[in-house]
């Protein structure tokens, strides 16, 4: 067991810290304020290799599943929106590579994020008005048309929803099976029937396109469907059957990506730490330099340990994904729940400690502060999260119980047919 960062990671990650600082940062407050999409720092980290095939392959051979998590933070530390604009195309990427077939999946993953200097943009849609965290709740359909499907729904918060050129919708063929009954489709630019509907303006974020996407008759060929018409004949009929299915294509989907959006969070929370530490080395009460002070000592080092702890979580996660090691415990929940919890009670603690200046928007943890909440949020709410590692460390207890009373009779049986006494 080690962990310890090896010197690709370490050099990776001194990259990544100086794209956030020197790129990333400069232009963080004027597409903050103007609630615009960063088009130009995207671009750049195109140049750099932090967006796109690069950034998927430099994962993809990661043996360790430390590049991700890495880069999330980081670029996080820079700016949460616009590291978000840089990376938000990947959810819909992750949604292809773990539905489509080879072929869907060699063609349309390039198409999420464009080759060369083009910049192609994807989005994930899945949450609805009435079905956000909810996802055996969802409204929009997919009727059988011939040689196409055809869409009716809509979709909200829907990051770089309708100026994507590739939308990955989530969507139900039939409403009777809950979850069992829905599937994946590629929607592709210009596409009839599909448009943008309202451009959110939020609270924190601002630099990432979040907006409704409207499916109105959309039509898509039936080679969208994600996995093809086999795959999905099959998983309806296991849940026409009564057989528990495997997890739906969106729950496995937000299970790959939530160590990530837990190191993102952490992003936020190092940022603010760090420059707390910065601002308080300047100041002083009484002749008293503040960060000699013990009630100060004290809020930082919980600050500190809480970041670090959440870190562990996530770093662990994301190993366990990399390494195909199964997460029955609800150990990626663990890492999005913990790191989401952790940013936004930490921003909130600092803007405390540093007192008044804290909640002027001169002051960089105001912004801190409201980029933290929606990781309370998005991609599972953190009551959702709580579910779900409740209802997984049942089942693992479960499970564990009923294989060990197992191996207990077996070794009764042994030893009472042996004649021996059954060790403690």
């Amino acid at each position: 067991m080690n962990f310890e960062l090896n010197e690709e990671q370490r050099e990776f990650q001194a990259k990544c810290r100086k794209f956030a600082r020197e790129v990333i940062r400069p232009a963080a407050r004027k597409h903050d304020e103007e609630e615009s999409m960063p088009w130009e720092v995207v671009a750049e980290a195109r140049r750099q290799g932090f967006q796109g095939i690069e950034a998927l392959q430099r994962q993809a051979g990661d043996s360790e599943g430390m590049m991700g998590v890495i880069a999330a933070e980081e670029l996080h530390w820079g700016c949460a929106g616009t590291a978000l604009a840089i990376a938000g195309s990947g959810l819909a990427a992750a949604g292809i590579a773990a539905s489509g077939t080879p072929e869907q999946i060699g063609y349309w993953v390039p198409e999420c994020f464009g080759v060369g200097d083009e910049i192609k943009l994807g989005a994930y849609a899945v949450t609805e008005p009435q079905a956000g965290s909810d996802v055996k709740s969802l409204k929009t359909t997919a009727r059988r048309d011939g040689d196409e499907f055809v869409l009716n729904g809509t979709k909200v918060f829907i990051t770089n929803g309708g100026i994507a050129d590739v939308h990955v919708v989530v969507a139900t063929v039939d409403p009777a099976l809950g979850t069992g009954g829905q599937a994946s489709f590629v929607v592709g630019k210009d596409t009839l029937g599909l448009s943008q509907g309202k451009k959110e303006s939020k609270l924190g974020i601002r630099a990432s396109h979040t907006a409704e996407v409207v499916l109105d008759e959309c039509r898509v060929p039936v080679e969208n469907l994600l996995g093809g018409e086999e795959k999905l004949e099959r998983k309806l009929e296991r849940a026409r059957s009564g057989k528990r299915s495997r997890s739906a294509d969106a729950l496995a989907t937000f299970e790959i990506t939530r160590p990530i959006v837990g190191a993102s969070a952490l992003g936020i929370a190092q940022a603010a730490y760090e420059w707390t530490l910065e601002y308080l080395d300047s100041r002083s009460e009484g002749g008293v330099p503040m960060l000699k002070m013990q009630r100060v000592q004290q809020t930082l080092a919980d600050v500190a340990t809480e970041i670090e702890s959440a870190r562990l979580l996530v770093q662990r996660a994301s190993w366990m994904g990399r390494n195909g090691v199964p997460m029955t415990g609800g150990q990626g929940s663990m890492s999005k729940l913990k790191a989401g919890d952790v940013t936004m009670w930490a921003t909130t603690t600092l803007m405390d400690l540093v007192g008044p200046y804290a909640w002027n928007t001169e002051c960089p943890l105001e912004k801190w502060f409201r980029d933290a909440k929606i990781y309370q949020l998005f991609e599972g709410t953190a009551e959702i999260q709580r579910m779900v590692i409740s209802r997984m460390q049942a089942r693992e207890y479960a499970e564990r119980f009923e294989y060990g009373a197992e191996v207990a009779a077996k070794a009764m049986a042994q030893s009472e047919a042996a004649k021996e006494p059954v060790p403690a």
